[in-house]
């Protein structure tokens, strides 16, 4: 990419309000049948075009059609029951009931291949998509089957790669695998989470993305940072196993967060989509602040792999909100950008 400082958002987008309640993760579908399928892909060529509006570089799809980012990949498998629910912890933190695995997995078709063509013929602008990670797979979910998180993980790898070859066919320019699984799972994190990873991204040719975040903006995850002291060091955990990877683009929370700016030295060589926006408050950043904030990380990454981006997904805020927090992320930078130049 040719484009010094290239930006983006992580994921999600807040939906219309025709399409599902706004302010809430799995909001049900207000549509259904031919009318949710042609409102989904209208929703996606909005997200696109306010992306464009407000400047960003690349774009995304800004999860449109799907109901949860993890789930409705999930959902297109076999070996999964969605009627047969169980109680389990999500990453420690809040109890959902979700659903079952009852069998071998396997991905009989591609799921967002078609969705990722329409973008694709919507801009000449490099797109990106994302994919939920293997580790958070199977933390969203109750194994009856494998009885094992690592062979279950393996399972979801495989799947995944099959998925981002056919996006890559689709003329997906990034693929991006969303692990904030990572950020609380250490031990698998080292045995099996990074290995994993390179599964689901093995024989791409195009460019491919971890995120790994402390989660959107709701009470679960607000209440977990607070008990996480006054710096947030889990990021140190993984970025010494990602600079090894085969993975190009890691990405990771800073703005108002309590994540030590010099943890992105532990991943020189790699490019770092840094988060440049909150996503957990509606106060609109200023250009001034975005750019502080890319400043910061500069001694630590070269300018050249430096994507200033979004902490995580913007999907619970408020659409006017999030068209506003993406055109300051663009003018933010383009304040350093003229520094730089």
């Amino acid at each position: 990419m040719n484009t010094l400082l290239p930006t983006s958002i992580v994921g999600s987008l807040p939906k219309p309000s025709w399409l599902s309640e706004p302010g809430k993760l799995w909001s049900p579908w207000k549509l259904r049948d031919d009318e949710l399928r042609e409102g989904k892909l209208d929703a996606q060529a909005l997200a696109a075009l306010e992306q464009k509006q407000a400047g960003l570089d690349i774009v995304s799809d800004g999860e449109q059609t799907r109901q949860h980012f993890v789930t409705t990949f999930i959902e297109h498998l076999s070996g999964v029951d969605f009627d047969r629910r169980e109680t389990v912890r999500i990453r420690d933190r809040y109890d959902a009931s979700v659903p079952t695995v009852i069998g071998e997995v396997s991905r009989e078709k591609p799921v967002f291949a078609d969705d990722a063509a329409r973008l694709r013929a919507t801009t000449d602008q490099p797109i990106k998509w994302a994919l939920p990670g293997p580790m958070t797979m199977v933390d969203t979910l109750y194994d009856d089957h494998y009885k094992s998180r690592e062979k279950l993980a393996w399972e979801f790898a495989t799947a995944l790669n099959q998925e981002a070859k056919d996006l890559e066919a689709a003329g997906v320019d990034i693929i991006q695998i969303d692990e904030p699984a990572f950020n609380v799972f250490f031990d698998e994190l080292k045995d099996w989470g990074v290995a994993m990873l390179e599964r689901a991204t093995d024989g791409l040719s195009c460019e491919t993305a971890v995120h790994i975040c402390y989660g959107y903006g709701i009470k679960a995850n607000t209440d977990w940072k607070a008990t996480l002291g006054a710096e947030w060091r889990q990021y140190e955990q993984s970025f010494p196993l990602l600079r090894r990877s085969s993975i190009d683009i890691v990405s990771l929370e800073s703005h108002n967060s309590r994540v030590p700016v010099d943890v992105i030295e532990l991943l020189r060589g790699k490019k770092v989509m840094l988060g440049a926006i909150d996503v957990a408050s509606s106060t609109i950043e200023t250009p001034e602040e975005v750019a502080a904030t890319l400043r910061r990380a500069l001694p630590f990454v070269d300018a050249d792999k430096l994507y200033p981006s979004t902490n995580c997904g913007l999907a619970p805020l408020d659409r006017r909100v999030a068209r506003e927090k993406m055109r300051t992320l663009a003018a933010g930078t383009e304040l350093v950008r003229r520094e730089l130049s």
